[in-house]
């Protein structure tokens, strides 16, 4: 688990749509916290400062030390980010404070390494395939893991990396993956051939018919000859 992230907020105290629309307009993002059986307070972070921890992949995941007019620090996570749809602009944000020794699902980045010398690209030319690129864990605030990592390093063509195949840190379990033997087991990865390789393989395939054809034309037309 990282260092917490520091988070600056104030107190909100107009509401509404108007009202949320203004304080866009002043660069600030309205946002709510809310859970650990506290009542729901509204907030307001300054646009800027969302933006520079939006940048960092661990402000989506790990613990966060919301502080709220400059009093005492909560410890939340960030559970919703609303964007608008083709400006840089975060419209609303909602954060869940976190109780200690409560289970928590997190939803956690899979980071795929050493892919530069995986064995299936770069002495057979194949090529990566990631169908899975986040996974939802479920673990307590202590153990939040920073991302699950796959090392890539010894994979061939034909190779795959499933949910299961995947290294849990203790204590943290794959909200995804249900019982042995059900269909939850999903891909995460594959080493998958070149496409030219494939494409040539099922123009070989085409090609066969059409040369047995063309011999027994050939036959054919010797018969009739005779």
């Amino acid at each position: 688990m990282s260092d917490d992230i520091n988070v600056a907020a104030a107190s909100r105290t107009v509401f509404g749509k108007g009202a949320s629309r203004r304080l866009r307009r002043e660069n600030l993002v309205p946002a709510i916290v809310y859970g650990a059986e506290g009542e729901p307070q509204p907030l307001q972070l300054k646009h800027n400062e969302v933006i520079k921890h939006l940048e960092n992949e661990q402000f989506y995941s790990q613990l966060l030390q919301l502080s709220v007019d400059g009093g005492e620090s909560v410890r939340c996570l960030l559970r919703d980010v609303q964007r608008h749809p083709f400006r840089q602009q975060v419209l609303h944000m909602d954060f869940q404070r976190v109780v200690a020794g409560q289970a928590l699902h997190v939803t956690i980045p899979v980071h795929f390494e050493n892919e530069e010398i995986c064995a299936g690209v770069k002495t057979e030319g194949g090529m990566i395939n990631r169908t899975v690129n986040e996974v939802t864990v479920v673990c307590l605030p202590r153990d939040i893991p920073e991302s699950i990592n796959v090392d890539m390093t010894n994979l061939k063509i034909g190779d795959t990396i499933h949910l299961s195949d995947l290294p849990m840190p203790e204590n943290v379990t794959l909200l995804d993956l249900g019982e042995k033997g059900d269909d939850s087991d999903h891909v995460v990865v594959a080493v998958v051939a070149p496409r030219a390789v494939v494409e040539e393989d099922d123009d070989a395939d085409t090609d066969a018919p059409a040369a047995e054809g063309d011999a027994e034309t050939g036959d054919d037309s010797d018969e009739k000859s005779d």
